[in-house]
């Protein structure tokens, strides 16, 4: 058998799927471990690329127009992000996530601050009533004592007479 552990975020996620009944959602781990794959692999591809034109605009390859033409489709591809429409867009998307992200971790926060103070005051309850227990454990042995003195006293009392 074994055992492993997650983190706190981790099995909150998986909390919140576990009633998603499809197969194709893996666990988080392995969603996060695919992504950073596909992005190393992009990375090495967009260095390949940067490698290979740096040694044709150098001259020491050849001009292979197929390449280029699949560059240029590529980069024909991708969005023009100095649409403001679309700055503005990604501004309030990123604005809304981190908002989310702040307002959990003050609610972390007070969540945290709320079990302090449970604790805190279950704590200072605990002492009281321990430092009643042993006032009442004081007195009962004061009292035990003073019984015991008495008796001995009624003793040799009774002894005398």
């Amino acid at each position: 058998a074994v055992v492993s552990t997650q983190s706190t975020g981790e099995v909150g996620v998986e909390h919140l799927l576990r009633d998603i009944k499809d197969t194709t959602v893996g666990s988080l781990s392995q969603h996060l471990t695919t992504l950073v794959t596909a992005l190393k692999s992009l990375f090495s591809k967009l260095d390949d690329i940067s490698v290979y034109l740096g040694q044709v605009t150098d001259g020491t390859l050849p001009v292979n127009h197929p390449i280029i033409y699949q560059l240029q489709d590529v980069f024909n591809l991708l969005p023009n992000l100095n649409i403001p429409q679309l700055m503005d867009a990604f501004t309030v998307k990123t604005n809304d996530q981190n908002l989310v992200m702040y307002t959990a971790s003050i609610i972390r926060a007070v969540i945290a601050l709320h079990s302090l103070i449970n604790n805190k005051t279950s704590n200072c309850a605990a002492e009281k009533d321990g430092v009643k227990k042993v006032e009442v454990e004081k007195e009962d042995k004061e009292e035990k004592e003073k019984d015991t003195s008495k008796e001995d006293s009624n003793k040799k009392d009774v002894k005398s007479t």
